[in-house]
């Protein structure tokens, strides 16, 4: 599948964008966490991992050399917040897009092909809600060793069914319009048909569901790490890192802090993007009756 269908979608919304105040506070606060996890890096001496006692439990302004202070340990909570940010958006971002993809391509057959199909997989999705997703991970480490390859595994596949009912919904109103029925009775491979004219019509929905799903996978994520069901030490990630920090909350209360803030930046950021997208998708879906 070419990138043709996305850049249909996003080029009118684009032009159409009309920052709101909320729209532009939370671009500002996505680019403080970006900028963190993207530039403390490349900055000589900032290794999240080595160690130092005799300069642990350092408040932070109080030492050029950590400008946010370390933690019991002795690490650099600048270097260690950048790399838990890094950790933990990257697997926001692998599992939204697993789920955006079998969500997607699920729903756009069940819509197409109706019948048993359709029947099996609103089974499959009706399951698939009936199962918490936080006891099924911790079900499932019960047998495999915890892991952050193991959550991006079990949340990928299991946060599919919006994606899948909103699209099988969209496809299944599609098939019997004449722009679909048209090329086929002409010919036209079934293929080339869903890439040409269906994929096109159902990418703003996913595209909408997938903004307002990435504030709510970092919450699941950093909620799992915090139970010690997702990136193991020494890796550090939000959630561990609030973990580590509660212990240290009477005389130490900016180990838990500072990571609970830049987790606060990012999930409040990307709700206030997310809505500015969706109100400017749903707009351009409205005005053009979501076919082309």
């Amino acid at each position: 599948m070419t990138a043709a269908p996305l850049v249909a979608v996003a080029t009118p919304v684009v032009r159409r964008w009309r920052p709101r105040p909320g729209a532009v506070v939370g671009v500002l606060m996505l680019v403080v966490v970006v900028g963190l996890t993207a530039i403390v890096p490349l900055l000589p001496g900032r290794d999240p991992m080595a160690q130092d006692l005799r300069a642990a439990l350092l408040p932070p302004f109080t030492d050029p050399a950590h400008p946010l202070g370390t933690d019991a340990l002795g690490r650099d909570l600048l270097a260690r917040i950048a790399l838990a940010s890094a950790v933990t958006l990257g697997m926001t971002l692998l599992i939204v897009v697993m789920n955006a993809v079998i969500g997607t391509t699920i729903g756009v057959l069940a819509g197409w092909a109706g019948g048993k199909l359709d029947a099996v997989v609103t089974w499959l999705s009706n399951v698939t809600l009936a199962m918490p997703v936080v006891l099924l991970l911790i079900a499932v480490c019960a047998v495999l060793r915890p892991s952050a390859g193991l959550t991006i595994v079990v949340l990928g596949c299991t946060w599919w069914v919006g994606y899948a009912r909103v699209t099988r919904t969209v496809a299944a109103s599609l098939r019997r319009q004449d722009f679909v029925v048209s090329p086929l009775t002409q010919g036209a491979d079934t293929v080339w048909v869903l890439v040409r004219h269906i994929v096109p019509n159902v990418w703003p929905h996913t595209l909408i569901i997938a903004a307002t799903d990435i504030a709510t996978i970092v919450l699941i994520t950093s909620s799992l790490e915090y139970l010690g069901l997702g990136v193991q030490p020494p890796v550090p990630s939000w959630g561990s890192m609030i973990f580590d920090g509660q212990r240290h909350l009477a005389g130490d209360p900016w180990l838990a802090l500072l990571p609970g803030l830049v987790m606060f930046l990012a999930v409040g950021g990307a709700q206030f993007v997310s809505q500015q997208f969706t109100a400017e998708t749903r707009g351009g879906l409205l005005r053009t009756g979501g076919m082309r």
